[in-house]
């Protein structure tokens, strides 16, 4: 048997509109019934096919003491970070979302991927617990805004409630 997933996202539409077209394919391409390295690797997948100015997308998760790297889409990463280094360990320790336009200015960036240049990272908390980060990357300054944080968010909130 045969089965095939896949996301369509018209790259004519905005960013927002492509979010939007996102989510909706998404929820229904995760299954709690899956693997959850399965659910975690489709989703930086379905991230990284849909923008383009995505370079490196993935997951760190919690293990009660550092991050540890899990599914992602990119270069070669590190694979553990502490919680308040970097971006990824602020976001954790902080329990928010963190974009940064520009990495050369983030105190105690962690250059895994040394084209880097802006970043965001949405944590992912279940039951109020930290689970892990998401983390995105991109070779362009400022990619990262409001608008991403708000549906990074929202698509962090489904995969804790619906999925973990």
């Amino acid at each position: 048997m045969i089965l095939a997933e896949s996301i369509i996202i018209n790259n004519n539409l905005s960013v927002e509109e492509k979010y939007v077209e996102l989510i909706k394919q998404v929820k229904s391409l995760l299954d709690k019934k899956d693997n959850l390295l399965s659910n975690l690797a489709n989703f930086t997948a379905a991230l990284k096919q849909t923008f383009e100015k995505i370079s490196w997308v993935g997951f760190y998760l919690f293990d009660g003491e550092k991050l540890y790297l899990g599914p992602f889409q990119g270069r070669v990463a590190c694979t553990e970070i502490k919680p308040g280094s970097g971006v990824c360990g602020t976001a954790a320790e902080k329990k928010e979302t963190v974009i940064v336009e520009d990495v050369e200015k983030f105190p105690g960036h962690i250059f895994c991927d040394a084209d880097s240049k802006s970043e965001i990272v949405v944590p992912i908390l279940k039951d109020e617990k930290l689970y892990g980060v998401l983390d995105l990357d991109s070779t362009e300054l400022s990619s990262f805004n409001e608008t991403d944080k708000k549906y990074l968010e929202e698509m962090i909130l489904f995969l804790s409630q619906n999925i973990l």
